[in-house]
């Protein structure tokens, strides 16, 4: 049975090649604030910035789905288009009716994993978790259901004539994509700007602009991002953990990765991501790949790079509190990564290695790093966390098995500051499996009857 009929059956029953990076971290020797060190022609930037338009950084083409498509053909259009996301069609209007993108498969994995554990005062307090489990007992779960089902990917657009000002009124709230119309009066659109396509466009910008690239070269811990201190709650899980725990994790935090330690030492290995998952999971013919320990399904990851054209990847990076921001956003687009975790201590390396220790004290995301730019153009109401801190007010409770909490401890003992946050489960992310029977499937059986 092909991969893309397994998806709502079971709940019934490229990685993209990094840019290389060639310097070594570069460490900063001085803590300014960046409020005494913005200097004077900042405006002169913002000026720049308001005359740059949205559809000049636009890196990615848009795909329309029905939003009647099955789940199952939805995932398989966006692995052979090998796009991001896909745009659902109204039935009803001449509109879209949102968005569809692998944190969403990833939910909706999740959901059909760990169905069994669902109770019926859950499903009543979650219509939508109900109405997904009835069309997979139909046989058909239209796409529209799982759209934005990881609330993570809302449908967010912009005029023709939109700025990069108007993006970043978008994206420093949390955002990770937005459309742009092709003409103020139609409504079709020209392509999708991705937070990570404005990151490189201010990367760009910064090597033209001396007095920008000045302010950059500043250490990330002179800076007021929100994530860069959050020791006890960087979310990460163990080596010895499963592909589905990991998918639990990201579905229960609300985030499109995890860190994966090694369990003796508690090293950074590598990270595991939402497009990870539904670049492999999905079209697996294994049965056993939800169930595969992490550090096998990280070799998996890494296993198309290098392999094809030689062209090595580093698996994960880290920098330092000290490192600077410009140095921190190079290793974000090099590495086609959302976020890099950041480390205490003072050896860190470029490319991690199971021996190294990096006691994690937080992370630095694209958005977090966005959000900084929205303030220097004086954007109101900026908020990196926002939506973050939507899915985690609508989650609902739950507890985590005795042994993964004693992996934790374990791993917690030898990397110091690491450990997972509280698992929640949100109202749409919950886990893949044969919804009628109430046992957990795994990769083959996603599809199954």
């Amino acid at each position: 049975m092909s991969h893309n009929r397994r998806l709502s059956q079971s709940i019934t029953g490229g990685h993209e090649r990094s840019r290389s990076i060639s310097s070594s971290p570069i460490i900063a020797t001085s803590f300014p604030t960046p409020a005494q060190a913005v200097p004077e022609d900042v405006d002169l930037w913002i000026g720049d910035w308001k005359r740059t338009l949205a559809r000049d950084i636009v890196d990615s083409r848009v795909v329309i789905v029905d939003a009647n498509t099955s789940v199952e053909d939805a995932c398989n259009i966006l692995l052979s288009e090998d796009i991001p996301c896909l745009a659902l069609k109204s039935s009803t209007e001449d509109s879209l009716a949102g968005l569809f993108d692998f944190a969403d498969v990833n939910a909706f994995l999740t959901l059909a994993a760990t169905k069994h554990s669902i109770t019926p005062d859950e499903l009543l307090d979650n219509s939508r978790v109900d109405e997904i489990f009835a069309a997979a007992r139909s046989g058909h779960v239209p796409v529209y259901l799982v759209s934005n089902l990881s609330e993570k990917n809302p449908l967010e657009t912009l005029p023709h004539d939109a700025t990069l000002v108007s993006l970043l009124e978008l994206f420093a709230k949390g955002s990770h994509r937005v459309f742009i119309r092709s003409s103020d009066t139609s409504s079709e659109f020209l392509g999708i700007v991705s937070d990570r396509s404005v990151l490189a466009w201010f990367a760009s910008y910064a090597e033209k602009t001396q007095s920008l690239q000045a302010f950059l070269s500043y250490p990330l811990v002179s800076f007021s991002l929100p994530s860069l201190n959050l020791y006890t709650s960087v979310v990460a899980t163990v080596s010895t953990d499963s592909v589905l725990d990991a998918m639990k994790l990201m579905s229960e935090e609300g985030v499109s990765s995890v860190a994966v330690l090694d369990e003796e030492t508690g090293a950074l290995l590598s990270a595991v991501s939402v497009t990870d998952i539904g670049k492999i999971v999905v079209p697996s013919e294994s049965s056993q790949i939800l169930s595969t320990p992490l550090h096998q399904f990280v070799s998996l990851i890494k296993a198309p790079f290098g392999s094809e054209d030689g062209v090595d990847q580093y698996p994960v990076y880290s920098v330092m509190s000290s490192s600077t921001l410009l140095y921190t956003m190079q290793k974000i687009l090099a590495t086609n990564a959302h976020r890099v975790f950041v480390s205490g201590s003072q050896s860190a390396s470029p490319a991690m290695t199971p021996g190294f220790s990096p006691n994690l004290s937080g992370i630095v995301s694209v958005v977090d790093i966005l959000s900084l730019f929205a303030r220097l153009a004086n954007v109101q109401d900026v908020d990196p966390t926002r939506m973050k801190r939507h899915r985690r007010a609508s989650s609902v409770s739950s507890t985590r098995s005795s042994d993964r909490e004693q992996n934790l401890s374990r791993s917690n003992s030898r990397s110091g500051h690491i450990r997972r946050a509280s698992s929640v489960k949100t109202p749409g992310p919950r886990p893949v499996v044969d919804l009628s029977a109430g046992t957990e499937s795994t990769g083959a059986d996603i599809g199954k009857k």
